[in-house]
C-alpha cells in the first residue's frame, strides 16, 4: 500500500494564508450584511431612478421580452456586458434612442459590437416593429440619473476641490480657451434633451 503523500511546509503555508482570508471574508461579509439590515436608510445613495408613462411600461416589457438584459443592465437587473443603460435618458432623448435602434451604426458614426447587420448578435433589434422599437426608447428614455451621478451626464452642481486641483495641474492651459468647463454652463432645464 503506498503511503500517502504529505503536504510540504510551503504548501502548508498557502493553505493557512488562503484559509485565513477566506475565514476574514465571512466574517466581513457577515459584519457587512449585519450593518445593512439594521440600517434604516440605504447604506448607498440610490442616483437612477424612472418614472414610467404607460408607453415606458410597455417598452420595459418588450425590452425584457427581446432578452436586452442578456447583455445590458437596466433599472438594476441584467448583465454588464453592453452598455449600463440606468440613467441614460439624462444623456439620450427617445428620439436619439429609437434612431440608434434602427440604424445602430449610422447614428453612432462606427462600426459597433452587437448592434447592426447580421451576424452581429443584437442584429434582430433593428427588424423589430417600428412600434416596438419606440417604446422601447420612451421606456430608455425615462431611465433617468442624478447629475454627478456616475452614469450622469451632467457633473453634480457644486464645484469640486479635486476637480479643480487635476485640472489645473493636469490640463494643458491652451485648453481653457478650447474647451467650457461644463460645470460653468447654465442648468439643463427640466425636459430639455441634452445634446453630444
Amino acid at each position: 500500500m503506498k503511503k500517502k503523500q504529505t503536504l510540504k511546509s510551503g504548501e502548508k503555508i498557502l493553505f493557512i494564508i488562503f484559509g485565513v482570508f477566506f475565514v476574514l471574508a465571512v466574517i466581513a461579509y457577515i459584519g457587512l450584511e449585519s450593518v445593512r439590515l439594521s440600517k434604516e436608510e440605504p447604506m448607498f445613495k440610490q442616483t437612477t431612478f424612472f418614472d414610467f408613462s404607460e408607453v415606458g411600461k410597455e417598452g420595459s416589457k418588450i425590452y425584457r421580452e427581446a432578452r436586452c438584459n442578456s447583455c445590458h443592465r437596466a433599472l438594476r437587473t441584467g448583465t454588464s456586458m453592453g452598455l449600463i443603460l440606468d440613467g441614460i435618458g439624462s444623456k439620450r432623448d427617445a428620439d436619439w434612442i429609437e434612431s440608434f435602434l434602427l440604424r445602430p451604426e449610422d447614428v453612432y458614426g462606427a462600426q459597433t459590437l452587437d448592434h447592426g447587420i447580421p451576424p452581429k448578435e443584437a442584429a434582430y433589434v433593428s427588424r423589430m416593429p417600428k412600434d416596438q422599437i419606440r417604446k422601447m426608447a420612451v421606456f430608455l428614455s425615462e431611465l433617468k440619473a442624478d447629475a454627478g451621478s456616475s452614469v450622469a451626464k451632467v457633473p453634480p452642481p457644486e464645484r469640486s476641490e479635486f476637480i479643480d486641483n487635476m485640472v489645473k495641474v493636469w490640463a494643458p492651459k491652451e485648453w481653457k480657451d478650447k474647451y467650457q468647463d461644463i460645470r460653468d454652463k447654465p442648468p439643463i432645464e427640466s425636459g430639455e434633451a441634452l445634446q453630444e
